[in-house]
């Protein structure tokens, strides 16, 4: 499933305060956010900071819209405030900066490695591999680098064996592929044997590097995993030693199984020791303490299961001792990152519907948050300071500074943006909560239209997130986002029911097995408490869209809860949980969501089918799907219009050739907003009418 997921002041004063709740019901003072906005903006990412703690190096990605692509570029900004600026060696296009411990910055360019000693003025060629570099992480003597590179493991880490085999397989006349076990395609990619390996680079200054050792010779699996992992699944050890990875060994059972393993190699290459073998769940996020003597990772427990929560082991390099550091904490923890005297760890965490920053006393295990609304991506440690990446509700990403003892005000430090946003009038919004299933409080966020008015109600927008193990809450999200819709002149309801991240274990664990019943409560009672509380909220003309599970849901109530929607919208979503069982590319999420395989367990799969309750379809949708989707296959979308169509349903289907489970180009992201818009104004027309 697609893992998914911001009160309005302006953007400093929010970030001073990180409030919860707005003031509200003001009259709007700039323009309606629009779907060109959204495509347009420019998207600050991954901000590293120089080892004096006085630089911040992050990423740009903006929007040639002429020729329907992105264009990444790197900035540099000081954390102690001014104005960024554009490096010059983004010209030829540059991204994946990380600094050397001897101040020279390392960066991605044309598929290899670049540096440069003057903080981004010149660059010269590090490597010059035959093959494209993937990631990169640099040794602690800025000597050597250890990088992935896309290779046949049967060719045992000779980098031509791999080069030639490509050619080979571009040469051949017949095209047809042979596979002996899964994955056969993975999330939208066909498999064609090759894997993402480990290799040392030995560095010479003035010579390009291009030749490489295996670190992982032959081995039968990813690092970094595939599709979304990167340098963050492996760690360098402080004296230069070793090499630690996150990898899944393939085998048989690749598509049905979660267990990521540590494994240690020296750095001269050898021998892989498994550090991991006990536990049969995910391991990953190797971070080295500052000394050298303390392994910190993150590990879930339970295999099979993608959402467990993320436990954070430290491991006693020596002796190989692991313990549990805040086992109390009821949090999933991510990101995580040592404090130069080795006695915090930093990290970032879902919590009650925003992504909060926290220090853990690695002694004591005392967690403390150190943001509080919004969403905190990545971070990066300063002299003093954290530097860290947050958006919201009320905005897209910028950059800000805080002490990491998390006692001072908040300061932004990047404005992109800036000029946009200033002439819009994005939605209000605040939180809410109520008595969902069992009786258990339950979250959720309103979004009121940028033009709202006192007295004046307006039709609604009800948002469903995916996952199941997900959240729709305080970020900004370029593909789901709810300023759009309160642009258009919607109220806009999101519900984070059982199953969603960010609220205890538990809660997430709820949803397993009972995607039908304990999730559809929460809608249900979620949405009787809006109309309860919320007056603007026009109940007659409300439409539904989710995508994934979401996608899932919308196609559930259609034939379970159809009342009080004037239209759906299903963008990627489950049609029948039964074949789905069979079609998905991650068997591992079917088979823990059902209980187990739908042979062994074939009751699980039709409790809660959709496809069991089409003859009690009657709401027009919109049925939305990216033929490159290999989590929930075409033939899913195919389905739920086919059925649509056969029942005489208005009925509309939206179909990408070239998207996966998400709409990334730019193009197709703003055919899709206005698709959905034009699907939402046929239904449910925008306009405040006066409240009876």
């Amino acid at each position: 499933m697609n893992r998914l997921a911001r009160p309005i002041v302006s953007v400093i004063a929010l970030s001073a305060a990180l409030a919860a709740t707005p003031a509200l019901a003001q009259e709007p003072e700039g323009r309606a956010f629009t779907v060109d906005d959204l495509a347009r903006l420019e998207r600050v990412s991954d901000p590293q900071v120089s080892p004096d703690g006085r630089t911040v190096i992050y990423g740009l990605r903006q929007t040639d819209w002429e020729n329907n692509r992105g264009v990444s570029s790197l900035w540099s900004v000081q954390t102690g405030g001014g104005e960024p600026h554009r490096l010059a060696i983004s010209d030829e296009g540059a991204g994946n900066a990380r600094w050397a411990a001897d101040g020279r910055l390392f960066f991605l360019r044309g598929g290899q490695v670049w540096v440069s000693a003057d903080q981004g003025a010149t660059a010269t060629q590090a490597t010059a591999l035959p093959l494209d570099v993937g990631s990169f992480r640099i040794g602690p003597d800025g000597g050597s680098l250890v990088v992935s590179l896309e290779v046949y493991p049967a060719c045992e880490g000779d980098l031509a064996c791999t080069v030639n085999e490509v050619s080979h397989r571009e040469g051949r006349t017949e095209t047809g592929q042979v596979y002996d076990r899964t994955f056969v395609r993975h999330w939208d990619t066909w498999e064609d044997g090759r894997r993402n390996h480990l290799f040392r680079v030995d560095l010479t200054p003035g010579t390009p590097a291009s030749t490489a050792t295996a670190l992982m010779p032959g081995f039968d699996g990813d690092t970094p995993s595939v599709p979304f992992g990167d340098e963050g699944e492996y760690a360098i050890s402080p004296d230069g030693g070793s090499v630690i990875f996150s990898a899944r060994l393939a085998g048989q059972t690749e598509a049905w199984s979660t267990n990521f393993d540590l494994y240690q190699t020296p750095m001269t290459g050898g021998e892989l020791v498994n550090l991991t073998d006990a536990n049969d769940a995910w391991d990953t996020g190797p971070v080295f303490s500052p000394d050298g003597r303390t392994l910190a990772y993150r590990a879930m427990s339970r295999p099979g299961f993608e959402a467990d929560r993320w436990r954070i082991l430290l491991r006693d390099v020596a002796t190989g001792t692991t313990r549990e550091i805040a086992a109390d904490w009821d949090r999933s923890a991510d990101s995580l990152a040592w404090s130069p005297d080795g006695g915090t760890l930093y990290l970032t965490a879902q919590d009650t519907g925003t992504t909060r920053l926290f220090s853990i006393d690695v002694r004591s295990g005392r967690v403390t948050p150190l943001t509080s609304g919004g969403h905190v991506g990545s971070f990066g440690l300063a002299d003093g300071g954290i530097v860290y990446a947050r958006d919201g509700l009320d905005g897209p990403v910028n950059l800000y500074y805080r002490s990491q003892r998390g006692r001072d005000v908040p300061r932004q430090i990047t404005n992109h943006n800036a000029e946009v946003m200033g002439q819009i009038d994005l939605g209000d919004y605040e939180q809410f909560s109520f008595d969902g299933w069992n009786g258990e409080t339950v979250h959720g966020y309103v979004v009121r239209p940028h033009n709202y008015q006192e007295g004046m109600e307006y039709p609604v927008a009800f948002l469903i997130h995916g996952g199941p193990q997900g959240s729709f809450g305080d970020g900004w999200s370029y593909r789901w986002n709810p300023q759009t819709y309160a642009g258009q002149g919607y109220a806009v309801v999101m519900i984070d029911f059982h199953g969603s991240t960010g609220y205890g274990q538990a809660f997430t664990d709820a949803i397993s097995q009972h995607w039908g019943d304990r999730p559809l409560i929460d809608l249900q009672r979620g949405w009787e408490h809006v109309q309860a509380n919320y007056d603007f909220i026009d109940e007659d003309r409300a439409c539904a869209l989710g995508a994934s599970y979401g996608g899932y849901m919308v196609n559930w109530i259609a034939g379970n809860w159809n009342e009080p929607w004037k239209c759906l919208v299903n963008h990627d979503g489950v049609f029948d949980t039964r074949s789905m069982g069979f079609e998905t590319e991650e068997l591992w999420f079917t088979e823990w969501e059902n209980g187990g395989t739908p042979w062994e367990n074939p009751e699980a799969y039709e409790r809660f089918n959709p496809a069991n309750h089409v003859q009690d379809w009657r709401v027009p949708m919109l049925v939305i799907q990216g033929d490159l989707d290999f989590r929930i296959p075409t033939a899913q979308g195919l389905a739920t219009f086919n059925a649509l169509q056969r029942r005489g349903i208005p009925s509309r289907l939206l179909f990408f050739p070239n998207e996966n489970h998400w709409v990334l180009r730019a193009h197709n992201s703003v055919q899709w907003h206005r698709t959905v818009q034009d699907w939402l104004a046929r239904y449910a027309p925008a306009g405040a009418e006066p409240i009876d």
